[in-house]
């Protein structure tokens, strides 16, 4: 927030050290720590933004081992907080033991103080940068949802929430209507809740996984010994969702002969279940949801229109991911939130050929397609910023292809260029530039701007 400054911890247990390092960074709120508890006394007070570290910390002054143990309580409490490390022991081993412990950087003794202020604050500007996006995330997760838990940004989807929100307290049928994976059971489920059945259970029940002689059982129960392993008396789906909703998904799959069953359970309200003659009566209502064309079933002769005239007294029509401006990246952004804190808490974005790619895709298999790939990207990610490689978006496709315009393009190959070079100079800035052809500043700047580590 603006007027507020930053906060720098300086752990460091040379009181000279620690007066000149306090001078030096006069912009920031800077707090001092000789060793491992008022460190983490400080961090878990203050919150620092960012932290310089010595390794050399008593009780081990002369090795490292204090120095990352209290890098580790650091990534452990505080896991955003950019760690700087600083040693003179061992200074190759022990920066990349840091950087691979979850440090930002590393410096060698002798401290030079400006080349350590440049080190500090980018740190303090990537710390912000992914700051800001954590707080664009949450106001994501905040502002763009519908029915509770559907993200959108498109009108197209804003328009069947709100369809849905009017009908939710009616007792009418709704029919969802929508390829594989544009979310209707979410758009069901979100229709549970905004009604006054919100406090009963919301049962789903896939009509083409479950084999056909098993369907009626599913749906109405069975009395003991009504079939061969029918060893107890079982309600069934709709009994289960007495006083809530039934979502029955791709009820196009119901056969013909339960379809005549479930019509008189929507007539006169009672079940009966495989096996006994007892009318159950059941306050429970139906959504249906289906991919396929109803109409061009009922012409054939494969779905009974009665039905049907039940089933989607409100129809709704869910559009395509692809019909759906902006929303692959609102919910690619969302997805990749999610899983990276569960799954690979380093990563922290997308790369920019990323995000051209998500949208350029045509998402065939829409919602569903993209919460697979973000999630397998996220798990396979080798840097914090995914890109369109880890998504499996760099073939041939030709709509990816127009994504990747000459400023991606030349960025990819800035990063793949830079990685080798610093591959091959082992890490080492002064060499990495100096084969790359430019200068510290500059590589210092490319590394920050691709967000990669020396």
């Amino acid at each position: 927030m603006t007027g507020i400054r930053p906060k720098l911890l300086v752990v460091e247990d040379d009181a000279g050290l620690q007066a000149q390092l306090k001078w030096a960074y006069e912009d920031f709120d800077v707090l001092v720590a000789g060793d491992r508890a008022s460190a983490l006394a400080l961090l878990r007070a203050e919150s620092p933004d960012v932290v310089t570290l010595d390794l050399g910390l008593p009780p081990d002054p002369d090795g490292v081992s204090e120095g990352f143990a209290v890098l580790d309580e650091i990534m452990a409490l505080k896991p955003d907080t950019k760690v700087i490390v600083a040693s003179g022991h061992g200074a190759r081993e022990s920066a990349l033991q840091a950087i691979a412990r979850g440090a930002y950087d590393f410096y060698q003794k002798p401290v030079d103080i400006d080349a350590l202020g440049l080190i500090v604050r980018r740190a303090l500007q990537l710390y912000r940068l992914e700051d800001e996006n954590r707080r664009l995330a949450a106001k994501v997760e905040k502002d763009e949802k519908v029915l509770g838990r559907m993200i959108t940004a498109a009108p197209e989807m804003v328009r069947v929430a709100r369809t849905i929100e009017r009908v939710a307290n009616t007792n009418v049928s709704v029919m969802l209507l929508g390829a594989s994976g544009t979310g209707k059971e979410l758009l069901a489920r979100g229709l549970h809740d905004a009604s006054d059945r919100a406090k009963g259970e919301f049962v789903a029940i896939n009509c083409a996984a479950i084999p056909e002689n098993l369907l009626e059982s599913e749906l109405f129960g069975h009395e003991k010994g009504a079939f061969t392993g029918a060893v107890k008396t079982t309600p069934g789906k709709i009994e289960q969702a007495g006083g809530g909703t039934l979502f029955l998904d791709e009820v196009g799959d119901i056969p013909l002969q339960l379809q005549v069953k479930l019509l008189r359970f929507l007539q006169e309200r009672v079940i009966e279940r495989v096996g006994s003659r007892e009318s159950i009566p059941v306050d429970t209502r139906i959504v249906c949801a289906t991919h396929q064309d109803l109409e061009t079933m009922i012409a054939d002769g494969r779905f009974r229109e009665d039905l049907y005239y039940r089933l989607a007294e409100i129809v709704v029509k869910i559009p395509s991911l692809a019909e759906r401006p902006g929303d692959a990246t609102l919910l690619a952004k969302a997805f990749l939130n999610r899983y990276a804190k569960e799954m690979n808490p380093r990563v922290r974005g997308f790369a920019s050929d990323a995000l051209a790619a998500i949208d350029a895709w045509a998402w065939p298999g829409n919602v569903r397609e993209l919460e697979n790939r973000v999630k397998r990207a996220v798990i396979m990610a080798d840097e914090k910023l995914v890109c369109a490689a880890d998504l499996d978006l760099t073939g041939p496709d030709e709509q990816v292809i127009k994504a990747l315009n000459l400023k991606t393009a030349r960025e990819q190959a800035d990063r793949k260029v830079i990685r080798h070079a610093l591959a091959r100079s082992e890490g080492n800035i002064s060499s990495t530039a100096k084969m790359l052809g430019i200068s510290r500043p500059t590589l210092y700047d490319l590394l920050k701007q691709y967000d990669l580590q020396p």
